[in-house]
């Protein structure tokens, strides 16, 4: 891990151990995670874990900039849908997800659903070449340097649990968490049709 990543990675540490979200308290967080052996990404299957509406904690706030420096908050998308997918450019298991993203961006992206991606280690160039090779037009936001959105995710994914893609409900709250790779389109597909169906 790069030094950079130390203070984020001490903060979110911190903040993990003191702010559980609603989803925590229906899994063993610490047990979800694959332990990567050392690649920094997991090697989960996948596994969906549902958040029941009664149980979701509060909408996750964050402020951060894009990888073409536009900024980007989470309060903006209030009222729809949103996906939010942790990568970085060399975790192996991200590059064979990305076209299924896409897929599903290019689906729901006229049915009030959106995807923002979460980039943990790159800069803005290293990005911005792995949406050109995959063909990713939904933003990412960059979380290198500030740690800005593991934060905010504390408690629900592990700063080494790459990749992890989160439903968010309408309100902003967790309504899903899949650790690991996806292997289809079809478990996601059910996660964001299922929260987009759900009354505001």
């Amino acid at each position: 891990m790069r030094v950079r990543l130390l203070a984020p990675a001490v903060a979110i540490g911190l903040v993990g151990m003191l702010l559980l979200s609603g989803c925590s308290s229906s899994d063993n967080l610490a047990s979800a995670y694959g332990s990567g052996s050392g690649t920094n990404y997991t090697d989960d299957s996948g596994v969906p874990v549902l958040v029941k509406a009664a149980n979701r904690a509060k909408p996750v706030n964050f402020s951060s900039t894009t990888e073409d420096g536009m900024p980007l908050k989470a309060s903006d998308y209030r009222g729809k849908v949103v996906v939010v997918n942790f990568w970085y450019a060399s975790c192996a298991p991200c590059r064979a997800e990305a076209p299924i993203l896409q897929n599903l961006y290019d689906t729901y992206q006229q049915k009030g659903v959106s995807f923002i991606g979460v980039n943990i280690f790159d800069q803005p160039a290293a990005a911005l070449a792995f949406e050109k090779e995959h063909n990713v037009t939904y933003p990412s936001v960059m979380d290198v340097d500030s740690g800005a959105v593991r934060i905010a995710f504390a408690g629900a994914v592990s700063p080494t649990a790459t990749p992890t893609t989160f439903v968010l409900d309408k309100k902003g709250r967790i309504a899903a968490r899949i650790v690991g790779e996806l292997q289809s389109t079809s478990i996601l597909n059910t996660l964001i049709s299922d929260t987009l169906a759900e009354g505001n």
